[in-house]
């Protein structure tokens, strides 16, 4: 198992249906590896030096390598494609849409509505992530330092009101997950049961 690579950059291309490939370098070997579309932005260019976390998919007629800037996101991409359902590409597209605290977030805090913003993951697929992975991300995240929010003061109901309306309004998922984080931590709306006052304020954050 190759558990990372550190090399020099030699390329980074685009291929059809949203696929980007890495080139990596390593000591003379040529690594192509599937990496997140938004790592296209990385601040590598082409002859620096970099150090990527990958998971290797073996398949029958073929292997593929995958890229991910830290092993903290390489290790949730293994727990996706753990869940029934969930392919490689559709791990990619979930990994993709949400920043990596965020994506934790929504899952265990049970925010199916974030979920389905990222391209074929239906509500369904999203209550089954969610359901399948809630405990276990709850505890993986402390071991992997990513930061703890507990929603546990909104009902289930507000809560996928607020995060409809903000998307409705054209904020990103990632957005709303960083408005959830900041009003459930506001001590006038603890004890608030007004969906409405949680979504004037959320706006007002954002």
């Amino acid at each position: 198992m190759i558990g990372y690579l550190n090399g020099t950059v030699a390329g980074i291309y685009k291929k059809t249906g949203n696929r980007v490939i890495l080139y990596l370098d390593v000591n003379g070997v040529g690594y192509e590896l599937q990496i997140l579309p938004r790592m296209q932005n990385l601040d590598a260019k082409t002859g620096e030096n970099l150090q990527v976390f990958t998971h290797l998919q073996v398949r029958d007629d073929l292997m593929v390598l995958y890229g991910f800037s830290s092993m903290a996101e390489r290790d949730l991409f293994r727990q996706l494609v753990s869940v029934s359902g969930i392919g490689m590409q559709l791990a990619i597209a979930l990994l993709d849409t949400l920043e990596l605290p965020d994506l934790v977030q929504a899952i265990v805090g049970g925010n199916t509505g974030i979920l389905t913003k990222t391209p074929g993951v239906g509500k369904k697929t999203a209550e089954r992530i969610t359901l399948e992975l809630k405990t276990k991300l709850s505890e993986w995240r402390k071991q992997a330092g990513l930061p703890t929010v507990s929603t546990s003061n909104l009902s289930a109901e507000i809560q996928e009101e607020v995060e409809m309306s903000l998307l409705a309004l054209g904020y990103t998922s990632s957005e709303v997950m960083q408005a959830l984080t900041a009003i459930t931590s506001h001590p006038n709306l603890a004890e608030n049961n007004s969906a409405e006052d949680w979504i004037k304020y959320a706006i007002s954050i954002l």
